[in-house]
């Protein structure tokens, strides 16, 4: 049971390691691009059709004709990977349950957002969890943990395609055991739980009266989707790469002011400093590194 790109490598490994996927249970088709006339298949049932697979679209998780074929597959074991909240009707019925895999070491940023959360954070560390689903989202018993180290300059987009592959790895090992009944199952402590809310375009502002390191790891964790964004003469403009201007000279300006040479930079004053600007998108223009960027736009006042 999966969506996006990030599930693929798991249903990938599965097949690869001649486990018997005998559905895939996926997103309904959708219409976007242009005017929203293209239909638009998840990146789960493409590759399924590839692979021959049986793919069911169920609009609603509860729908007794859904609960039936679902049933009549007879799982074994249920794997989530980046899907939806499953009713108990579906995750407690393969006799060996319903695991998921999560992107961070739970309990910490439980949610939707995990990936996004950790970086923005400043997190060095994060993984992926494969648990057994319960009731309360993301509160299952632990089966399995691998942790992942997260550079200071890295983005969300990158930390989420290494995430992948070893979230993949930890989908066939958890079958394995679950296989071999080979598992200690690790009960979460709630008490140490955060969370990771989905992410919406306005909680991406950004907010420059923090430090120069809380606003870079705010845009690399939002880079490259939904991106961290603020304002332009007027324009929405993303901001996607950035680095943290080692200074001890406090700003003369006030947070949020820009300053560039027209040639080569682009800065953005903080609370305590100030950020290099390495990637942006104006609205209606396309992502550009800022020398490129300065080629077509030009600072009235250049520093």
């Amino acid at each position: 049971m999966g969506t996006p790109a990030f599930a693929v490598p798991s249903l990938a490994i599965l097949l690869e390691n001649n486990y018997d996927v005998v559905g895939v249970i996926t997103a309904t088709d959708k219409y976007g691009g242009r005017g929203n006339k293209v239909l638009l298949e998840s990146a789960v049932k493409q590759f399924a059709q590839e692979k021959n697979l049986k793919i069911l679209q169920p609009k609603n998780l509860k729908d007794p004709s859904f609960l039936e074929e679902l049933a009549a597959l007879k799982a074994d074991l249920q794997i989530v990977v980046a899907f939806r909240m499953l009713p108990t009707s579906v995750w407690d019925m393969p006799p060996l349950g319903t695991f998921n895999l999560h992107g961070s070491l739970l309990p910490k940023y439980r949610g939707a957002a995990p990936i996004n959360w950790a970086v923005i954070r400043g997190e060095q560390e994060t993984g992926v969890t494969t648990f057994f689903i319960r009731h309360q989202i993301d509160t299952g018993d632990i089966i399995l943990q691998q942790k992942l180290a997260i550079d200071e300059n890295e983005t969300a987009g990158e930390v989420h395609d290494r995430m992948m592959v070893i979230g993949a790895e930890s989908v066939l090992e958890t079958v394995r055991r679950i296989e071999a009944g080979n598992i200690e199952l690790q009960v979460q402590d709630h008490s140490a739980a955060t969370k990771a809310p989905k992410l919406h375009k306005e909680n991406c502002e950004i907010d420059f009266k923090q430090t120069s390191e809380e606003v870079h790891n705010f845009i690399r964790g939002l880079s490259p989707y939904p991106a961290a964004w603020t304002t332009l003469d007027g324009k929405q403009v993303k901001i996607l790469r950035s680095e943290v201007v080692m200074t001890m000279e406090m700003p003369s300006t006030p947070p949020g002011t820009f300053s560039s040479d027209n040639k080569h930079f682009i800065q953005i004053s903080t609370i305590n400093g100030y950020i290099n600007v390495l990637e942006l998108q104006i609205q209606g223009r396309k992502r550009m590194k800022v020398k490129d960027f300065l080629n077509g736009y030009q600072f009235e006042e250049a520093s």
